[in-house]
């Protein structure tokens, strides 16, 4: 397990550097591979073979891939939720139906986005989900979740936690992104598995 630095030397832009810096090195081969096992390895999950609604979202980029996964949910008759960034950062929803149902969108300077194209459910269609796909840069081994630093995934754990909604929370890494610590702040709160190429650890509440 690697370790990028104890909380009090290195705060969340920092870390956030370091990983993307690493990410921006893998080649299109390693990125293929790492999503085939991804979605391997998140198929197994019994909260996902049980859910009937999981909300996800389209990798970009040398993120670890989805898009495999996603199309095996779908086949599976999931009901499966992607994300639209609303210009505020939130999310409003959309349903996915295969590749050709997926849109670029350019926000601002930022890197194009995959989207949903169709209706949009609105922000609150997220706690209808069973299970809840979260992006992240690094988990540590209490189930901290780092993220890329826009707050778009704090607003919609905070309207599941609003909600009373109780998803299963997964974060897909690369298998050297599960880390000692993370920093946190004192709305971060922690999942409940991440996925990695080689493997899926648990974490338990408070743990």
């Amino acid at each position: 397990m690697r370790q990028f630095g104890r909380p009090s030397e290195t705060d969340k832009r920092t870390l956030r550097r370091e990983l993307l810096s690493v990410r921006s090195r893998l080649t299109a081969d390693v990125v293929q591979e790492a999503a085939a096992g991804l979605a391997e390895r998140a198929l197994h999950l019994p909260e996902l073979a049980d859910a009937r609604t999981v909300a996800a979202y389209v990798s970009v980029g040398t993120e670890p891939g989805t898009l495999a996964l996603l199309d095996a949910l779908r086949a599976r008759g999931v009901r499966v939720l992607l994300p639209a960034l609303l210009p505020d950062n939130d999310l409003d929803w959309g349903t996915y139906d295969g590749t050709a149902s997926l849109m670029s969108v350019q926000h601002g300077g930022r890197m194009a986005l995959l989207e949903p194209s169709g209706e949009r459910l609105g922000p609150g269609a997220v706690t209808s989900a069973d299970a809840v796909l979260l992006p992240g840069l690094a988990v540590d081994t209490r189930g901290m979740r780092l993220g890329r630093g826009g707050g778009s995934y704090d607003r919609v754990l905070a309207r599941l936690e609003r909600a009373g909604a109780r998803p299963a929370l997964v974060v897909l890494l690369y298998d050297a992104e599960v880390v000692e610590r993370v920093p946190e702040e004192e709305h971060d709160r922690p999942v409940h598995a991440v996925v990695t190429p080689s493997g899926v650890r648990r974490f338990r509440p408070g743990g």
